[in-house]
């Protein structure tokens, strides 16, 4: 059976030796993220800060900071929930093993949430302004709630089954919220919240919240689950944490989980906006301040010996990895299912999940053809960026199954190798343009704006992938530093971006068809190539992060044929950094230090990390 509580957990995971208590005093303006960043890249255990300055409540991190940690939270639920997938996938399979499925019926039941008259949550009243302030980074507006639950119900249609809970950023304070009265609330396009929001607005009439943080950690997990439209996370909390979510109701409030640790009740109105961020976000840049709308605070409710969990995100991997790790886990098998002829679909954390997408469909529709070309799979990939969050993706690389059935979707080096030996450049890209990419990619043309390409390949290889610099390589002035990243993808420094020189133009025009450059089927100009070529992870975080698709790709021999843009010699991808990028994350050295001593022997983090 699932954790009731967070106290729950947190006792069980200190029976077994996977949680550390602090008892030193540790400041939550950048030296708490510091020190959570830190445990997470050396795989340590969740931390728990008894004393956090500036606040009566104690703060833990780390809570899902290895896959085996988040297996171990929910032992004794992901069989069933996978169950419930596999039906999903095949209804007849209960009929085939029904000893297997026994347990299904109990699943069910546990995805009823329930109301309760009273709750741990009512124990006790405090305010904004004495809630653990978490500030993660240097160039961050204020402090964050970085795990929140947010809870609203749709204006039109009230109640438990078309509620919905969603992890979007709070801003506690700073910029002109009004302190302790006002915090700032961040959500993406194609978010659950945007609904019921928008039928608030047509309604003309605030919108209820309930912030929730804390509470069983199925509650979190659940508020980042990719769930179909109508769905209700409480009903994939339920069957996650192993029981009916308890729900109870204040006066004239939203419904509350009865044991969460805090809730931040307010309302949302249906016009009024605030600057909100900038903020330290997991594609490793700053996401900037925007108008964004607010949530007037009408109470903020805790329950007795409350803690206050939280995490940091930044360029991954994070513990937000995690949680990306465990939704794909438990729902890979049932991609065939929403998307007809797909195979197997990876977002790709080292380049900021939305950036990059790697998918794998079958190609079908001329079995007989002589030479398999792209025509099933394409069909898929339109299916695939019509679906939720996976439309925010930039980039689409699609391969057909039958060129190589052995062919694994999270073995992004070998998947690269395959796709960039089959794919004729002349052919097999497709572009959207102005259209909808990431609220927080930077790279486009505008919030929200941006454009997407499909890279599709099937059939025979066409080439070998050189994996060494021809010693007869020659660059155009301006350009050097030429690295082999990949097998076929070569790296080659640039100068510095200016919107007035086309520089990437001119390095396309200047290769004779003899030129060595013409065996690298990808070539990608980034500011520092020796970085950007150092290993896979800095190779994928530079490229698909710093380019947007329409404006960014260039090749030699480029044409344009019929409205369809392709080219006969490489493909060559803009990584440079432009000015309408967002900055880069960068840690705080003084910061730094501190964390470096609390790590030192006599330190109460030593050994740790």
């Amino acid at each position: 059976m699932g954790y009731r509580s967070l106290a729950e957990c947190l006792q069980d995971l200190r029976r077994a030796g996977q949680l550390v208590v602090i008892e030193e005093e540790v400041d939550p303006c950048l030296v708490l993220a510091a020190i959570q960043r830190r445990v997470y890249q050396a795989g340590g255990p969740a931390i728990l800060h008894r004393r956090v300055r500036g606040s009566p409540f104690p703060a833990v991190s780390n809570l899902f900071g290895t896959m085996d940690r988040a297996r171990f939270l929910f032992r004794d639920t992901l069989d069933a929930v996978r169950q419930l997938v596999e039906l999903k996938a095949d209804p007849a399979a209960a009929a085939r093993s029904p000893w297997k499925f026994r347990a299904v019926p109990r699943t069910l039941w546990s995805l009823r949430p329930r109301i309760v008259k009273h709750g741990p949550i009512l124990d006790g009243l405090t305010t904004v302004l004495d809630l653990p302030a978490v500030k993660s980074w240097p160039g961050d507006g204020g402090p964050f709630v970085t795990l929140p639950q947010v809870y609203t119900e749709d204006p039109d249609r009230p109640g438990l089954s078309h509620a919905n809970l969603g992890m979007y950023r709070v801003q506690l304070s700073g910029n002109r919220y009004e302190p302790g009265r006002e915090v700032g609330l961040h959500y993406q396009i194609h978010r659950g919240i945007g609904i019921h929001h928008a039928a608030a607005i047509r309604r003309g009439e605030p919108l209820q919240v309930n912030i929730i943080v804390g509470g069983p950690p199925a509650l979190a997990v659940a508020a980042v689950m990719p769930l179909p439209e109508g769905l209700s996370e409480l009903m994939f909390a339920g069957a996650l944490g192993g029981r009916r979510p308890a729900m109870v109701r204040v006066p004239g409030g939203l419904p509350m989980p009865a044991e969460a640790d805090f809730v931040i009740r307010g309302t949302i109105d249906p016009d009024a906006r605030k600057p909100e961020g900038p903020f330290g976000d997991h594609l490793g840049y700053y996401s900037l301040a925007h108008d964004f709308p607010f949530v007037r605070v009408e109470a903020v409710h805790h329950r007795r010996g409350a803690v206050w969990p939280f995490t940091t995100v930044g360029r991954p991997p994070q513990e937000d990895t995690t949680f990306g790790a465990l939704i794909h886990e438990l729902t890979g098998p049932i991609i065939p299912t929403v998307v007809p002829g797909a195979r197997a679909v990876h977002a790709v954390d080292d380049a900021g999940v939305h950036p990059l997408l790697l998918a794998i469909a079958s190609e079908r529709y001329v079995p007989y053809a002589a030479v398999r070309r792209p025509q099933e799979i394409l069909t898929v990939a339109n299916a695939i960026l019509g679906q939720g969050q996976l439309s925010l993706a930039k980039y689409l690389l699609i391969a057909a199954e039958e060129d190589d059935p052995t062919l694994a979707i999270h073995d992004i080096a070998a998947f690269l190798r395959h796709l960039l030996e089959r794919i004729d450049w002349a052919e097999d890209l497709h572009f959207q343009t102005r259209t909808t990419i990431d609220t927080l990619d930077y790279s486009g043309h505008g919030l929200n704006a941006g454009s997407k390409v499909v890279m599709a390949a099937a059939g025979p290889r066409r080439r070998e992938l050189p994996g060494e610099l021809p010693p007869s390589l020659r660059l155009p002035d301006g350009f050097g530093g030429p690295r082999v990243a990949l097998p076929g993808v070569l790296v080659v420094g640039g100068p510095a971006f200016t919107p007035t020189n086309d520089h990437v133009r001119t390095f396309c025009r200047e290769h004779d068809p003899d030129d060595p450059i013409r065996r690298f089927p990808l070539i990608v100009i980034a500011d520092d190539s020796e970085f950007t070529a150092r290993n896979l992870r800095n190779f994928l975080w530079v490229t698909f992060t710093r380019s947007n698709p329409a404006a960014d790709i260039d090749g030699i021999d480029a044409f344009t044929e019929q409205k369809h843009w392709g080219c006969r010699g490489p493909l060559v991808i803009d990584a440079r950094s432009k000015p309408h990028h967002a900055p880069p994350l960068v840690e705080d050295p003084d910061v730094e230090r501190k964390v470096d001593a609390l790590a030192a022997p006599g330190g109460p983090l030593h050994g740790i990390f």
